[in-house]
């Protein structure tokens, strides 16, 4: 049997009145993937907060290769101790580097020549892991778009200047990545768990876990509810396991080619083809990640008085830098795109405010005690629902969704393909950009972008990941 890597018993922690963690016990053991899923609020983010020593628990007890930890586990005891984390709101500093980033945590870095050591070993990593990943050692956090900054945030993890890489903590390491370097990092876990760092791969997506983790555990509600060898789950058991049933989706048919075009516009990085999304249609963006798709959704949004047809709402990817109002409360950053339809005397009528928050925290199962609390009180998944709910809670007839899925659970997803689906029908038209190939299947049309123009316009039924690969790949074929 191999040796432990770490572990935690009867792990105990409470937010006020929110038991987050209710007595969790977790090993995982050297040289394996350990997948860990759950819905949104099941205490997953929580408990890894604990094992990476940010947060500090009610109760519960630590153990290092199998002996007691009975210090103060802090996170440069977790650092000390070869336990590195990288978490769904990614932390690097923006003002920084990618180089003076990796100084933050890899202390041994200093003196004369640090910065060059610091390059070549972000160069190094970033290399290993993702070949053709097109980030400088040089570039500033800020400067990169949010799929390269988690690139550089795993190489990071993966870094070592001294001691052992014992544990590394994926929380949703995939979520702005595109599909090839999704895959390209899921190959390099199991190439790292085969040298016995041991690897923890937190994710919505269950075809993930199922295929790369050794063993899954399963937390709802505060607590470990299955723990058992991936091999001994299914899809449809996994999503049962975490309280979901899982559902079929069948496409409907294409909207008809003869209703109004609500969306019209041409990339302005080149080529001959527009996008076009008429009402009532659901029109995906694909291809490779950073190849044009949210400049695209951003120059439709800019523009939207020249070419749209109705008013139009932004769902952000990037929730922490572009969707919510970090000093405003769950409610306020559901009802700001309505504040428009709740006047009344020219005053806002803070009676309806209250209950069209409330209706869709409802809706939308934001797991919160009170919508009166901060926004930052919520878990990024559902932090990522009032975002879907100031959407559509508003009067827009036009919806831009820049990759909006995000850190959401499965049992989520479902309820919000099916809204956005049930929208679609009333005549709402919905433009989506998605590195979830799955997440094709819920578009009437997809048009695949490379080097910034559409490179091919896929109908219904061509929705497949091979023809999205070779679309961006091949030359310009639209």
């Amino acid at each position: 049997m191999a040796s432990e890597a770490i572990r935690l018993d009867g792990v105990e922690k409470s937010f006020g009145a929110v038991r987050a963690l209710a007595g969790v016990d977790l090993t995982v053991a050297a040289g394996e993937c350990l997948g860990l899923v759950g819905h949104n609020g099941a205490g997953k983010s929580t408990l890894m907060h604990v094992l990476s020593g940010n947060l500090t628990p009610s109760a519960g007890t630590l153990a290092i290769a199998g002996k007691p930890y009975d210090r103060q586990w802090t996170a440069a005891a977790a650092q000390a101790e070869g336990v590195r984390c990288v978490f769904q709101e990614l932390s690097l500093c923006p003002n920084l580097t990618v180089a003076e980033n990796v100084r933050i945590v890899h202390r041994p870095l200093k003196g004369l020549g640090w910065k060059g050591r610091a390059r070549a070993l972000i160069r190094q990593k970033l290399d290993e892991i993702f070949p053709n990943h097109g980030i400088s050692p040089d570039d500033e956090i800020a400067d990169l778009a949010i799929g390269q900054r988690q690139m550089a945030e795993i190489a990071r993890a993966f870094t070592v200047t001294d001691g052992k890489l014992r544990l590394v903590i994926l929380d949703e390491p995939t979520s702005s990545l595109d599909a090839v370097s999704a895959q390209q990092l899921l190959a390099y876990v199991k190439r790292e768990t085969a040298r016995g760092a041991a690897v923890i791969l937190i994710s919505h997506l269950l075809g993930e876990i199922l295929s790369t983790a050794d063993r899954i555990v399963v937390m709802k509600d505060g607590k470990t509810v299955a723990d058992r060898k991936a091999s001994g789950f299914t899809r449809n058991s996994l999503v049962a396991a975490m309280g979901s049933e899982a559902r079929e989706h069948k496409r409907g048919a294409a909207r008809m080619a003869g209703a109004e075009v609500m969306v019209s516009a041409q990339p302005r990085s080149g080529g001959t083809a527009a996008l076009e999304a008429r009402k009532g249609e659901i029109v995906g963006l694909t291809g490779l990640a950073g190849h044009g798709q949210t400049r695209m959704l951003l120059q439709i949004y800019e523009h939207r008085q020249a070419s749209m047809k109705g008013a139009l709402a932004f769902i952000a990817g990037d929730r922490q830098s572009d969707g919510v109002f970090n000093l405003w409360s769950i409610g306020r950053n559901i009802t700001t795109r309505s504040l428009a339809a709740l006047r009344k005397g020219g005053l806002i009528d803070l009676a309806a405010e209250a209950r069209l928050a409330g209706e869709w925290k409802q809706r939308m199962a934001i797991r919160t005690p009170d919508v009166n609390n901060n926004i930052l009180t919520l878990s990024g998944g559902n932090q990522q629902k009032a975002l879907f709910a100031r959407a559509l809670a508003s009067d827009a007839a036009i919806i831009l969704m820049d990759d909006p899925m995000r850190g959401v659970d499965i049992g989520t997803k479902q309820e919000v393909y099916a809204m956005i689906r049930a929208e679609a029908e009333k005549g709402r038209t919905f433009v989506w950009y998605t590195t979830e190939i799955e997440e094709l299947t819920h578009c009437d049309r997809a048009y695949v972008f490379r080097d910034g123009a559409i490179a091919a316009s896929l109908g219904v039924d061509e929705l497949t990941e091979e023809k999205m690969l070779q679309a961006s790949f091949a030359e310009h074929t639209a």
